[in-house]
């Protein structure tokens, strides 16, 4: 995976998290490390587009939620992966 955003956005969408939060759990379910450039890089992009936002915090950290259309890319992305994945197992068979 090239773009980090369906793996942010996957991170979000049990919760809110820091950016650090957002990386470590990326890791622990894609196996992928994130480094600071390419996350903070992307967490710009998906706040631009309306797709996370932040949330006040009490901490110097700065917690981020996914919100409603967020939620909706992320569904419409992971649709469009599981047709993959079923096309490419079922050719496997085939071969």
């Amino acid at each position: 995976m090239q773009d980090p955003t369906i793996l942010i956005l996957a991170s979000l969408a049990d919760g809110d998290k820091h950016g650090y939060a957002i990386m470590e759990d990326i890791l622990v379910f894609a196996g992928i490390r994130l480094g600071p450039g390419t996350l903070y890089g992307a967490i710009c992009r998906l706040e631009e587009r309306g797709w996370i936002r932040a949330v006040k915090s009490e901490s110097r950290r700065q917690p981020y939620r996914i919100t409603a259309e967020g939620s909706q890319h992320l569904k419409e992305q992971l649709a469009l992966l599981g047709q993959v994945v079923r096309t490419g197992n079922r050719r496997m068979r085939e071969a």
